[in-house]
């Protein structure tokens, strides 16, 4: 006889037993609102995507290293998506002249890593997406990093909660050049940078002499003799000043941070807890000006932000903010007296779900204390016993399981004491 099979869902990946859905959903749901109240519309696509789609601009630990790549039936290179944004990036690119730009969109899809599963981070994970396409002005960044900041707030956040972190990939590059690096040395001083603060101060110091002999980030700091450089300090610094000016105030600038993809062009951001619990990024995004261009064309400017539902939730558990998951569950138990009163029941829960209420209508034999364990171990919160005695009266007891208080009431006043929890 074969071993049975195992029940543990692959390492890194979740199962999402509906009261773990539930969370998912309260927080996907605040979050739709809020981007809706932004004027910004949902899409979406499949996860499977041609493998050269990422080998273009994606960061090349994420390509080698992260993604899960194979070939098809008919020979073709096939890649999960590790992230959102090209997909974004060829969707906006094989409509271009059809759809009105600017676009606000946003997604939530899942996206899939080979990494070692740790805290705030899976294999497979939610990752909403915003982006702004079609604008190349100030005016666009502020409002993603603001919408980054109210989507936060949204769940609860204060602005002491949290700290968005600032720069600029144009500011680095010139940094770069007048550093004396050419386009290559460019290249592999960002991707080191973004390691930075995984490294030790030595092995960062080892690693940069092996590309430079000057220090780009001095260069930033003291930019008056660097021209370039002095203008992307600036241009930088008046963005941050009109973020706090408009209720960002806890935007700050640091001259460290580079993000990992390749296709950032300009202004770059990360939003940390600041609660040490959780010292890992909790999202962040930037400009990606050229991305549309690689499918052809001009190029269509474009800046947006992910954020993972993996440290989100870490985040919202920290600081005690975890969305209720009650619209997500049955208000009210229908219990049955016997099985004939089971038809009727369902009748009476069909009126009551035409109010807005969400009911469960009990379908076995069991008597009506192990029907109301039931309603207890389901966690729903009220319980009615539904027979003929109901229907020949019109009214009906409600109880309330957590306090076992009841109530009688006329049956033409339950949505209403449905509706609000009354």
């Amino acid at each position: 006889m074969s071993e049975p099979l195992s029940t543990d869902p692959y390492k890194g990946v979740r199962d999402f037993y509906p009261a773990d859905w539930a969370k998912m959903e309260a927080m996907f749901t605040t979050l739709r609102t809020t981007l809706h109240g932004w004027g910004y519309e949902e899409y979406n696509a499949s996860p499977l995507e041609r493998s050269e789609l990422y080998e273009a601009k994606t960061s090349e630990e994420i390509v080698n290293e992260q993604t899960y790549t194979f070939m098809d039936r008919g020979d073709r290179k096939v890649t999960l998506r590790p992230e959102m944004t090209p997909t974004l990036a060829r969707m906006v690119a094989h409509k271009r002249r059809e759809l009105p730009l600017p676009l606000r969109w946003f997604s939530i899809p899942n996206v899939f890593r080979y990494e070692r599963p740790q805290k705030g981070r899976l294999r497979e994970h939610y990752q909403l997406n915003v982006d702004l396409v079609g604008i190349a002005s100030t005016e666009t960044d502020i409002e993603i990093i603001s919408i980054a900041s109210e989507l936060l707030r949204a769940l609860g956040a204060k602005e002491s909660d949290f700290i968005i972190r600032i720069n600029s990939r144009a500011l680095l590059t010139a940094a770069c050049a007048a550093a004396g690096l050419k386009a290559d040395a460019t290249r592999n001083y960002l991707r080191l940078l973004d390691k930075k603060a995984k490294m030790t101060p030595q092995a960062f110091a080892a690693a940069q002499s092996a590309i430079t002999n000057h220090d780009p980030l001095s260069i930033i700091t003291d930019a008056g003799s660097a021209p370039e450089v002095a203008k992307e300090k600036r241009a930088l610094l008046d963005t941050i000043e009109a973020l706090q000016k408009r209720g960002v105030a806890n935007a700050i600038f640091d001259a460290t941070l580079t993000r990992g993809f390749d296709y950032y062009t300009g202004i770059v951001f990360e939003i940390y807890d600041t609660n040490p619990a959780n010292p890992r990024s909790l999202f962040g995004g930037g400009r990606f000006d050229k991305l549309v261009a690689l499918f052809g064309g001009d190029p269509i400017p474009a800046i947006g932000f992910g954020m993972g539902d993996v440290t989100l939730a870490d985040f919202l558990e920290t600081h005690s903010l975890t969305p209720s998951t009650d619209a997500h569950t049955p208000q009210l138990y229908l219990g049955t007296p016997t099985a004939n009163d089971i038809p009727g029941a369902q009748a009476f829960a069909e009126t009551l779900r035409k109010e807005g209420a969400r009911v469960f209508v009990n379908l076995t034999e069991r008597g009506l204390g192990d029907q109301i364990k039931d309603a207890v171990k389901r966690g729903i919160p009220l319980f009615i016993a539904y027979g003929a005695d109901e229907l020949a009266s019109q009214s009906v007891r409600m109880k309330v399981l957590a306090t076992g208080e009841e109530v009688g009431l006329p049956i033409s006043e339950l949505p209403v004491r449905l509706r609000t929890g009354s």
